[in-house]
């Protein structure tokens, strides 16, 4: 196994553009574990640990321009009011150790269904820049998942960053695990709620292929917000509407039977995180104080 360690990214981009299967590592959470249990052997590394940039984050007037090795820890300390939905979800990372090392570029690039990172992505919404010796492009989240563990990235690019949209409305993610820490999701669900467009997103992970949204769940409960006048008017929300919801993502989940749990759970437990993490988010925008956004 060949190990290359450039020093910068443009080294980084001239070594991919001449090793198109070399496979990069960052935080090591993903690749390690794999290599370790000889589930895969890759001819190249590419170690992208010391291009300093990949660690930053940007505050942008609408964005945020967040680096792809950023750490979950550094995600979950300074980045709660911008996106809380990804603050949230990197809480649930394994332990203190891999929240420090591992970051969102490492879930995109492998792409596993059980991401913890997904959910939270598709929910926020935003757009991946993917960069090579060719150029550089940004991929929206929703065109970016392809297959299981397959993205849109071409042979010779690599991921920079991600462009996330800062929060104009609550969000929160749940996850189902056979326990709270170091546990892959049997499955999980973001919300956010988008006010300045009267928008719903949702994102479901380890339920399908790929992760996906709920979109006919997240077209009914936006129609209902603006019927009911709820946008405005932040009033109560009718148990029936929650439950239509919770209904809709269920029926958007396409799971299997594996080791974690059996497709009927996976539905039945997208269901109920998706009517709580409704009530935590429209608690949050009505004004309330007690809210628990914590994991399912």
């Amino acid at each position: 196994m060949d190990f290359l360690r450039p020093a910068s990214w443009d080294e980084a981009l001239a070594a991919k553009a001449e090793h198109p299967a070399a496979v990069p590592i960052a935080g090591g959470t993903d690749v390690m574990v794999e290599i370790n249990f000889d589930h895969r052997r890759p001819k190249v590394l590419l170690d992208l640990n010391r291009i300093g940039e990949l660690e930053q984050w940007e505050d942008g007037e609408h964005t945020v321009r967040l680096g792809a090795s950023v750490p979950y820890s550094r995600i979950m300390a300074e980045l709660r009011t911008r996106l809380p939905g990804l603050a949230l979800a990197s809480h649930t990372v394994a332990s203190p150790q891999i929240r420090n090392r591992g970051g969102v570029g490492g879930n995109l690039g492998t792409a596993s269904p059980a991401g913890d990172a997904h959910p939270a992505l598709l929910a926020g919404g935003g757009e991946v820049e993917a960069v090579s010796v060719r150029g550089s492009r940004l991929i929206p989240i929703d065109d970016f998942y392809t297959g299981v563990k397959r993205n849109a990235l071409a042979p010779d690019e690599l991921i920079r960053a991600v462009h996330l949209k800062k929060a104009t409305g609550p969000q929160a993610f749940s996850k189902v695990g056979t326990r709270n820490a170091m546990v892959i999701a049997v499955c999980a669900f973001g919300i956010a709620l988008h006010p300045d467009t009267r928008t719903v997103r949702t994102g479901i992970g380890s339920a399908a292929p790929t992760p996906i949204r709920a979109k006919a769940a997240e077209e009914f409960l936006a129609a209902a917000l603006d019927e009911g006048g709820l946008w405005e008017g932040r009033g109560a929300l009718p148990p029936s509407v929650a439950r239509q919801f919770a209904d809709l993502v269920a029926g958007a989940a396409n799971p299997i039977d594996d080791v974690r749990g059996t497709a009927s759970y996976r539905r039945h437990a997208l269901g109920v995180m998706a009517r709580r993490t409704l009530g935590w988010t429209w608690q949050e925008y009505r004004g309330g104080d007690e809210r628990n956004q914590s994991c399912a």
